[in-house]
């Protein structure tokens, strides 16, 4: 804002006269400015022919600036966002085994056979040890009739077929 530039040589018109006795007086009102430095600064203001001679009136005071005073906004470019493939969804392959013989094998033979038929060696084991006491009994009927509605999966996650 302090340096004379080749801007400084533009001839102003009335309206930029005008916006610039107008910024005096927001100044005046703030009480930035006593009232004899006010009237000298309108009054060249009035008699400014180029936009150099309307700068000085401007050098002490803060913003707001007449208009041309005002650095031009510097465009930037936008940002590139990096776009990310989209997900296809997965295709679930459903097990070789089947839901409906798992289910049946743990209700009739409740030693964990459906278990061991799914691949679940973990879960046969526990079942066929507490078979002894009886809970193991009860724990194999209620897994099988789960697996009959709701299904299950095999060892490796996969879904069991109906």
């Amino acid at each position: 804002m302090g340096e004379p530039t080749e801007q400084d040589a533009i001839r102003i018109g009335t309206q930029e006269r005008e916006d610039a006795i107008k910024i005096i007086g927001d100044h005046f009102s703030e009480g930035r400015l006593p009232l004899g430095e006010y009237e000298e600064r309108v009054s060249k203001a009035i008699e400014a022919q180029t936009r150099g001679e309307l700068r000085p009136l401007f050098r002490d005071l803060p913003a707001p600036y007449p208009a041309f005073m005002v650095p031009p906004v510097r465009q930037v470019a936008p940002v590139p966002v990096p776009t990310f493939p989209q997900h296809t969804a997965i295709q679930v392959v459903p097990s070789d085994r089947y839901r409906i013989v798992a289910g049946v094998l743990q209700i009739v033979l409740p030693f964990g056979t459906g278990r061991f038929y799914t691949g679940h060696t973990g879960i046969a084991l526990a079942q066929l040890f507490t078979m002894f006491i009886g809970v193991g009994v009860i724990w194999s009927i209620i897994d099988g009739v789960v697996m009959l509605v709701g299904g299950g999966t095999d060892a490796y996650g996969r879904p069991l077929k109906i």
